[in-house]
């Protein structure tokens, strides 16, 4: 590592950002509330809480020898998903990494029976914890939509990662809910006249 990179590493405040503007790998300054830099906290977010999901099963001996891996290759992507939004120009995620979250969704909904009702969040910690990975990921695809629509290149696997990631949580969630306590299923209320 040079000293370069070894200083720029270990600085943690630069006061470039003061005035609320961030760099970009393509060397552009830009707002800090720019449609690209909104994505890339998403997607830091969305890493953060596959963080403490993974954190989590080692509490839950049961899913942690079935779950770690594939969530620990997870969370390495997301974070080349976040730097690829940081450095335009480049391609980070590619469409095995797709294939791959296709494989992973298949082999665990394979064993699931279909549902017949809608679920809610629930069931145990665990599976919680997997709702908000979920949701925090369609948040991130929101956002790195808005920065295509706003003009921003973005590669066609990093928007259909997000889309899998969603749906791997949500059957994942389904897994260690059934698992550990059983699905909440939703409960509509009787319909009134208005």
């Amino acid at each position: 590592m040079s000293e370069q990179e070894h200083n720029r590493l270990s600085k943690i405040y630069t006061r470039t950002g003061d005035k609320g503007t961030t760099g970009l790998g393509d060397q552009r300054r830009v707002s800090k509330t720019h449609e690209r830099i909104e994505a890339i906290g998403a997607v830091d977010e969305l890493n953060t809480w596959m963080g403490l999901l993974i954190s989590e099963l080692k509490e839950v001996q049961l899913m942690r020898h079935r779950l770690q891996k594939p969530l620990e290759s997870i969370q390495h992507r997301l974070f080349d998903l976040g730097g690829e939004l940081a450095m335009p120009g480049y391609q980070l995620i590619q469409a095995s990494f797709v294939t791959d979250l296709e494989k992973t969704l298949d082999e665990f909904n394979d064993n699931l029976p279909p549902l017949k009702n809608f679920i809610l969040p629930g069931g145990s910690r665990l599976a919680c914890y997997c709702h908000m990975v979920r949701t925090i990921s369609r948040r991130a695809e929101r956002r790195v939509i808005a920065a295509k629509e706003a003009g921003e290149a973005i590669n066609p696997p990093l928007m259909q990662y997000l889309n899998r990631l969603s749906d791997l949580m949500f059957v994942l969630a389904r897994v260690v809910a059934r698992q550990s306590g059983g699905e909440v299923l939703w409960q509509q209320s009787e319909k009134q006249k208005i």
